[in-house]
């Protein structure tokens, strides 16, 4: 097998963060889904956009997120995802590659194409974020647009449960993986929030029962979601059989990982002040994965997860401020 290249390669929504802090009543006047997910149209983002207060721009995405936290814990990262020649799909591209991740992905420039796509993320005191997302040109990834040999020089091929129900980026990560295990490489999937399951249950079932995913990351809650279990350890018993290696993150319980019938649980790293948890998910996945590609075992690769995700809710936003590379020492 030819040496990796790239240690993780990432394949996700390419969604630029707005982020703005209110109170319960801007939540409950506008009907959002505290704490939680929705998805919107174009129109309906421009509304609650200008609604919002002062907020901060910044490329996002949950993959992307991921991707982000690797390169700063000194891994080799790259990321896929469709953006649009504007604004926003300009102030993804720079930040991504000011953060060292590698992103060539060309930009869509037909001028009737969507805007690059927004998650308008709002921060209540109670540190809660709940996220309004409109895809926009993120969902117009297709299988042309992947750099073939890029996918098969990564070690680990990730991609996110949110960019997985249309048809057309679903079809560009059936291929991503194709070509990954074709290079023998590994595959890491996350179902990303529990919002996703619903209209995709049956296609991650027949994902995972095809034995397509060798990694899975899944809270508690969304593991329950997909088997239809009645308790975690009965949701347990039915992925582990399926995935070589499985992941459940707990919030502040920690997390537990299996793996040819090992389990190993870490307790959640503490945090002084937690402050907000947008990107707790995807840190998590960033330090588990860059533990991983450089041959750590399951203890290590879930402690760094922890650690990982300890930061990115001691502040504002879901990229990393402390200096990582220090806090996981790799």
């Amino acid at each position: 097998m030819i040496k990796p290249a790239i240690d993780i390669l990432a394949i996700g929504d390419a969604i630029v963060d707005v982020i703005a802090t209110c109170d319960d009543a801007f939540i409950a006047a506008h009907g959002l889904p505290k704490g939680g997910m929705q998805l919107l149209d174009s129109g309906s983002a421009e509304r609650l956009y200008a609604a919002m207060g002062n907020a901060r721009e910044t490329s996002g995405g949950s993959a992307a997120n991921s991707m982000a936290g690797i390169a700063a814990m000194g891994g080799r990262a790259a990321f896929i995802g469709q953006i649009t020649d504007d604004q926003l799909g300009d102030i993804f591209r720079h930040d991504m590659q000011a953060l060292g991740v590698q992103f060539d992905t060309p930009s869509l420039t037909d001028p009737d194409a969507p805007p690059t796509g927004r998650c308008l993320i709002l921060v209540t005191p109670d540190a809660q974020r709940t996220m309004n997302t409109s895809p926009g040109a993120s969902h117009l990834l297709s299988p042309s647009a992947l750099d073939e040999a890029l996918i098969a020089s990564a070690a680990i091929l990730y991609l996110e449960g949110y960019l997985f129900g249309p048809e057309l980026p679903r079809a560009a990560m059936m291929r991503a993986i194709d070509i990954a295990h074709g290079a023998g490489r590994e595959i890491a999937f996350t179902l990303s929030e529990s919002v996703c399951i619903p209209g995709r249950r049956e296609a991650f079932t027949q994902m995972i029962d095809r034995g397509s995913i060798d990694l899975l990351f899944a809270n508690e809650h969304e593991a329950l979601q997909l088997t239809g279990a009645s308790g975690l350890g009965e949701a347990l018993a039915m992925l582990s059989g399926k995935v070589p290696t499985l992941v459940i993150t707990r919030g502040s319980e920690g997390a537990l990982a299996l793996q040819d019938g090992e389990g190993v649980e870490v307790p959640a790293a503490p945090v002084r002040n937690v402050v907000d948890t947008t990107g707790a998910g995807d840190l998590f996945a960033a330090g588990f994965l860059v533990a991983r590609a450089r041959g750590h075992d399951l203890s290590r690769c879930l402690a760094t997860g922890a650690i990982s995700a300890a930061e990115i809710i001691s502040h504002f936003g879901a990229r990393p401020e402390a200096d990582l590379r220090l806090l996981v020492n790799l």
